[in-house]
């Protein structure tokens, strides 16, 4: 079984969250935690299986440190490579980018060969636009904290039940 990576920033609140209930979910299959701001592209490349968290930041953007990875990131070649994205986003109160940091990230790795995994349905959330939305589905796992966050854990192992299936 190839090596199954978490990618997020350990300095954040609520994708840490995730990510800590993401690993605990897959139960005894291991996963490594892998802190994103320290990131590099030999280290990206030790995983064939990923799971990143991206919360949007602002209207719409990658926080700093995926921001700052995309240089790195545009050079690989990821054919044979699986990823997953999960991320924060507030569809309420940003309904005009509601998670758009899953989509920026998630159409740049599949320029780049990778296969993305891990879609989720749009209809449990109200928006007006998503760089994430591909049809009917986001190309990840949204987690709203501010308006859902009840909905989250029931989210993520319904996800992580997938990604079982579409990672190993």
């Amino acid at each position: 079984m190839e090596k199954i990576a978490i990618i997020y920033s350990f300095n954040t609140v609520k994708t840490a969250q995730a990510a800590r209930l993401i690993q605990e979910h897959f139960g005894d299959i291991p996963v490594e935690m892998v802190n994103a701001e320290d990131i590099t592209a030999e280290k990206f490349l030790q995983y064939k299986n990923l799971i990143l968290g991206v919360p949007t930041w602002f209207d719409g953007e990658l926080p700093n440190y995926w921001d700052e990875f995309i240089p790195e990131l545009e050079e690989l070649n990821l054919k044979g490579y699986r990823v997953a994205i999960f991320g924060p986003g507030d569809h309420k109160n940003y309904p005009e980018n509601f998670v758009d940091g899953i989509g920026i990230l998630g159409k740049l790795l599949e320029e780049r060969g990778a296969k993305l995994v891990g879609f989720t349905q749009a209809s449990e959330y109200t928006f007006d636009k998503s760089l994430a939305l591909r049809g009917n589905q986001f190309m990840g796992l949204p987690l709203d904290f501010e308006n859902q966050a009840s909905k989250n854990k029931k989210r993520i192992r319904k996800w992580v039940e997938q990604l079982k299936i579409e990672l190993i």
